[in-house]
């Protein structure tokens, strides 16, 4: 029905009939989902009834995947990003239909910024370059993103394997951000294409005009757990959906067996951020990012109250896992030793759950009293006066984690940990004379006031330590270990596989690089797969990264993970002249039996840094540091 609606709205505005939709795109990188040429065959025929019939229908995937639903009738387009090998990612296609035009649907420009990482950039000789190669070779492109945007209100996405929630900004180091302001980027960018123009360049629009807010000191907060809706009463944990809501957050509630000791909490799972509450006295907190699960609790009383309150971060983009649901999936466990010694595991029951709307209208209506020196969870509410309006930053700073709400537009998330600190006001929503903002803060602030600035902050981290994957003093030690491969990978882009001579079974993989082609002391690996007896790859949704020796994150998040984030364009890096051999373990979370592996280098030109020799070694039980 969405098609033919589409198709009734601006099917007339195709090509052949005068107007400017000139191709139209039947599927997006369902390659990074499976391989189901039958469904994307239904999909282009929904496409064509709905109007569509005469323009050019094209699809787009990855170079390495686009055969998987390629269809014979639709024009293939690759999608890859700066500093790619761009004849290798057009290689395949050449060989498959030499007579084939050439495009590149997506030409990736950055990246996603997640939280707890550093602000992502792509620099711009390399993407100035790329596309001026793509120019003199013929090949169409479009670029993603010319122009960064914002995830407004809860719309920020999440990447995966594993959970990497999106910040709220996409300025996605384009050459034009978020606000419309052009970038030095944006000028090299522009300096090139003006050479393949036999006109001059039109001017660049003004800029909207930008203001500083002074500080806005907050005068009423609205306590969250006095402002709870009626439950949901429920003897098993339920999800958000299972209750009918979609974003937000939500607080499971229940009494406690008497425990005399200390006892582990076991969260399955929460989905995303939950926080845990004794009598009202938070306890700690359980973060999906970090793959957490248990929390230790004190000692109890029966009848002491639980409070368990989950905020739902961005639902999964992409790949197997977008089935994402939110809240507690499954359910909470307490588990402690009695005095007799035995072992006690109880699976609480008699939930009280409410769920809380992020919606403005819920936030407006809330129960607000004066503000004095509360900084609990709820909503705060000022008012500010401006004698003239422009788009301006918002700091957030010195707050938690939530929301914001400047007169009724939900403005985005924020959360202290960075890298995004500030959220993008559009001077369109501000009046002259008093505005009204609202701050949902499901920690708590640690200052109450916000100001606006000329600039904004994206790329300011607040934690702790960064997030490698080595504790400090640990050192991976594998004497007595026997390896069940070794050998050399071939020089040069693109994937390389290799079997193992028997299949070995084990849960835990050590990747042993021993030198690189480029003869320096630095390595890179952009993916990695492991193969099942069959040679079939085998899920990584369930993957976490155990050990690397050493990882890159002062020129940007060139972690352990990347290897497996079903994403080509990024990569491990280990720092530079940091010497070799280089480390990564990788726990698949389960025990499997595995036949090989793939393993894919940097997609750029001659694959820089790219691994020479290797090991191998697999492992039913952890490795030993």
């Amino acid at each position: 029905i969405f098609a033919q609606k589409l198709g009734e709205q601006i099917g007339d505005l195709t090509i052949e009939k005068g107007g400017p939709i000139i191709m139209v795109q039947v599927e997006n990188e369902y390659g990074s989902y499976g391989e189901d040429k039958p469904y994307v065959s239904a999909i282009r025929d929904i496409i064509r009834d709905s109007g569509f019939d005469k323009v050019t229908l094209f699809q787009c995937d990855w170079s390495s995947n686009f055969t998987k639903n390629g269809l014979d009738d639709l024009v293939w387009t690759m999608n890859f990003g700066t500093g790619a090998n761009i004849e290798n990612e057009f290689k395949k296609l050449g060989e498959l239909r030499p007579e084939s035009p050439q495009m590149c649907s997506e030409f990736w420009s950055g990246w996603f910024d997640k939280w707890g990482g550093r602000h992502e950039t792509r620099g711009s000789k390399e993407m100035v370059g790329g596309l001026k190669e793509m120019l003199d070779k013929g090949i169409s492109f479009s670029l993603y993103m010319t122009h960064g945007g914002t995830s407004w209100g809860h719309w920020a996405g999440a990447n995966s394997p594993g959970f990497s929630p999106d910040v709220t900004s996409y300025d996605y180091d384009a050459p034009i951000n978020e606000a419309g302001q052009v970038t030095p980027k944006y000028m090299e960018l522009r300096e090139m294409l003006a050479g393949y123009s036999d006109k001059k360049l039109p001017s660049i629009p003004k800029e909207f005009p930008v203001i500083n807010v002074p500080k806005i000191q907050f005068t009423e907060v609205a306590p969250l757990f006095e402002n709870l809706p009626s439950p949901h009463a429920s003897m098993d944990i339920q999800t958000m959906e299972a209750l009918n809501q979609g974003w937000g957050s939500i607080l499971y509630r229940t009494k406690t067996p008497a425990v005399p000791t200390q006892s582990v909490l076991t969260i399955t799972d929460a989905h995303d951020f939950a926080q845990v509450f004794i009598n009202g006295k938070l306890i700690g907190s359980i973060d999906r990012r970090n793959h957490e699960k248990t929390m230790l609790l004190p000692a109890m009383k029966e009848g002491d109250q639980l409070d368990i309150l989950v905020e739902a971060m961005g639902r999964i983009n992409f790949g197997r896992a977008i089935k994402d649901f939110k809240g507690i999936t499954e359910k909470v466990e307490l588990s402690y030793t009695m005095n007799t010694g035995s072992q006690v595991t109880v699976n609480l029951k008699n939930w009280q759950i409410y769920t809380l709307s992020d919606s403005y209208q819920v936030q407006k209506n809330m129960k607000y009293v004066p503000l004095k020196d509360q900084k609990v969870p709820g909503c705060y509410r000022a008012t500010f006066n401006l004698k003239k309006t422009g788009d301006t930053f918002l700091n957030l700073e010195t707050w938690g984690k939530g929301q914001v709400y400047v007169n009724g537009h939900a403005i985005g998330r924020f959360w202290k940990i960075g890298p995004q600190q500030t959220l993008y006001m559009p001077g369109c929503w501000l009046k002259k004379g008093e505005n009204e903002i609202i701050v949902q803060d499901i920690v708590g602030p640690q200052e109450t006031v916000v100001e606006g600035l000329s600039k904004p902050i994206i790329d300011k981290l607040n934690v702790d330590a960064p997030n490698t994957h080595r504790k400090e003093g640990q050192t991976l030690n594998l004497a007595g270990e026997t390896p069940c491969k070794a050998g050399e990978f071939a020089p040069g882009n693109g994937w390389q596989e290799v079997r193992f001579d028997q299949p070995v079974t084990g849960r835990y993989v050590c990747i042993e690089a021993l030198n690189s082609h480029n003869n320096r002391e630095y390595a890179c690996i952009a993916e990695w797969y492991m193969l099942n007896d069959k040679g079939q790859r085998i899920s990584r949704e369930p993957w976490t990264v155990a050990y690397a020796d050493d990882e890159d994150i002062s020129s940007g998040n060139k972690t352990a993970d990347k290897i497996f984030d079903l994403q080509e364009s990024t990569y491990w890096s280990t720092n530079k002249d940091v010497k070799f051999p280089h480390y990564i373990v990788l726990d698949l979370g389960a025990e499997q039996t595995l036949g090989g592996f793939q393993y894919l280098p940097r997609v750029e030109q001659g694959a820089p840094e790219s691994i020479k020799g290797y090991t191998i070694y697999v492992k039913s039980q952890p490795f030993k540091f």
